[in-house]
């Protein structure tokens, strides 16, 4: 068991979990999961970014460093930045970050075939890059990026950075399995020879989850004594994901004595609101926060009470926050809804908070109550017409379904001030929506991105009054998705495909050259690199 020793949780939801394909957060979201995570949820730190990707991006960081200042939380404010000195240190300085998460090469094959350097000449460029930071204010982390391949192939290298790095005496050492390719007995072993070498110094274990056993790597790290594990909520993060906040924090507290500051009772509205600003839906079996993870225990409680608890673990949903019952509706006031969403642990700007009090009241004409569990949803809704510029709308429409006749559409919309008119009929209503979509668009010499998958839920609880959210994900040379709600199911989706036409117009008429991708960091990922308000809004 453990020795009482704290262990740190930095949370990279922000920075890796938005590496999983077609998530892409708003600076408005990015900020609310950021107060969720520091201020509900007590995270020990957060990885919000990585430097030089986008205005978006920068935009994004600058709300979380100036609510984090405010607060006295700079300091759990992490960046992602490269061995580029001086332009990363320069990019978190200008946003108002303090801590700077240094990408080192953390085996010889990267190094040798990515940045083509000699191990002395990189270790000078990280000597330079920390003792810049420092001249600037900035402190710094290190990641070793590939260490597990590292440590299999090419040890001796990787031992002697991690040298390099203690006599630099930077803050943390941050050992990534970049591939999820350990097991937990490398794990072990890896972390038994570093630790028992370097007791004094700081190491976080960055787990991924192509094999399924990031939470048992996670394990493993802390067993053989490193002091950060890095986690995304969901297990957000590319290919299978990253360590689950959720499932880690269950795991440490039950399975170790070591000490968490993390307040688990919040974690079931986190994982709630991430779901919704991703379109990432949790799997009903997840563990932790799927829907169906204590079916079970509430279906036999009274039995197994009479029984010795012969059902019973420690898993018990009251510990995850997992219990809400609050009606909302056209009836509550400014005050009620803002009670709601306080038990939710979300703070909005004025103006957001007006609008989401207008669509509370819009969509409780619709629908006999609102409650708790719509809320995510409708922020989402809200946070994302926000940010959209509205150039392109739909002034008028008749849908009709009669049986044995296909279904027809009469379409209005108005693009950048003109009025277009157009019919068409199809296999289903929003089918003949789409066709008649793209005689308007065809006869403007327009193009429209590809469909490329349709998905519709309902709050959990839902009952047939529930709320339709649409979520379409959409190819127009990157991939992205926008959400519609609303009652009923075929406007949902056409408030959806509204919400495109204008993000498809704002990208058409970027500058293009926006963001080329530098040289020197060919890890950067592409898809933050279609200029500012596109990357920000495409999730």
């Amino acid at each position: 068991m453990g020795h009482h020793r704290k262990i740190e949780i930095m949370d990279t939801t922000l920075r890796d979990g938005e590496q999983t394909s077609g998530v892409s957060f708003l600076p408005s979201e990015k900020l609310q999961i950021a107060k969720l995570l520091l201020d509900e949820m007590k995270v020990d730190r957060i990885e919000v970014a990585s430097a030089r990707v986008s205005e978006g991006e920068m935009e994004g960081v600058k709300r979380i460093t100036q609510w984090a200042a405010e607060k006295g939380y700079l300091d759990r404010v992490e960046v992602l930045g490269f061995v580029d000195t001086p332009d990363s240190i320069n990019w978190i300085k200008e946003a108002g970050g303090k801590v700077l998460n240094l990408l080192t090469k953390g085996s010889l094959n990267h190094l040798t075939h990515q940045l083509r350097k000699t191990p002395e000449q990189h270790f000078k460029d990280i000597e330079k890059s920390v003792l810049y930071a420092r001249q600037n204010g900035i402190s710094v982390n290190v990641y070793l990026e590939d260490w597990s391949n590292g440590m299999r192939n090419s040890m001796d290298y990787t031992m002697d950075l991690i040298g390099v790095l203690v006599q630099l005496q930077v803050r943390r050492i941050m050992l990534p399995d970049t591939l999820g390719l350990l097991n937990p007995r490398e794990v072990s072993h890896f972390l038994k020879l570093i630790t028992s070498e370097y007791p004094d110094t700081h190491f976080d274990f960055h787990a991924h989850n192509d094999y399924d056993l990031s939470v048992a790597n996670v394990l493993e790290a802390i067993y053989n004594g490193v002091g950060g594990i890095h986690t995304t909520v969901n297990g957000l993060g590319e290919r299978a994901g990253n360590a689950p906040l959720e499932s880690v924090i269950a795991v440490l507290k039950d399975f170790t004595d070591f000490k968490l500051n993390v307040k688990e009772n919040k974690i079931y509205r986190v994982s709630k609101l991430v779901e919704q600003f991703s379109g990432q839906h949790i799997p009903a079996n997840k563990p932790v926060v799927g829907e169906n993870v204590f079916t079970q225990t509430a279906g036999i409680h009274a039995d197994g009470d009479n029984k010795k608890n012969l059902y019973f673990n420690d898993l018990l949903p009251e510990r995850f926050g997992r219990q809400r019952k609050y009606a909302l509706g056209k009836t509550s006031g400014k005050a009620n809804i803002v009670k709601n969403l306080q038990e939710l642990g979300i703070s909005l700007e004025p103006d957001e908070l007006t609008k989401v009090t207008q669509r509370i009241i819009e969509l409780g004409d619709k629908k006999e109550r609102v409650t708790t569990e719509d809320l995510p949803y409708i922020i989402s809704d809200v946070l994302q017409n926000n940010s959209i510029s509205h150039d392109i709308f739909i002034e008028g429409y008749n849908l009709s379904h009669s049986k044995g006749l296909r279904p027809t559409v009469q379409l209005k919309i108005n693009i950048n001030g003109e009025s277009y008119e157009e019919g068409s009929s199809g296999d289903g209503q929003y089918d003949a929506f789409m066709k008649a979509l793209k005689k308007i668009y065809k006869s403007l010499n327009k193009e429209l991105p590809v469909l490329t998958n349709y998905s519709v839920t309902i709050p959990p609880g839902g009952k047939t009054d529930a709320f339709v959210e649409t979520v379409i994900t959409w190819d127009f040379g990157k991939i992205f998705k926008t959400k519609g709600l609303d009652s009923d199911q075929t406007v949902a989706a056409l408030k959806a495909t509204e919400k495109m036409l204008n993000i498809i117009e704002k990208i058409k008429n970027t500058e293009p050259g926006i963001g080329t991708i530098p040289d020197e960091n060919p890890e950067l990922d592409k898809k933050n690199f279609y200029g500012n308000e596109y990357s920000a809004i495409a999730g």
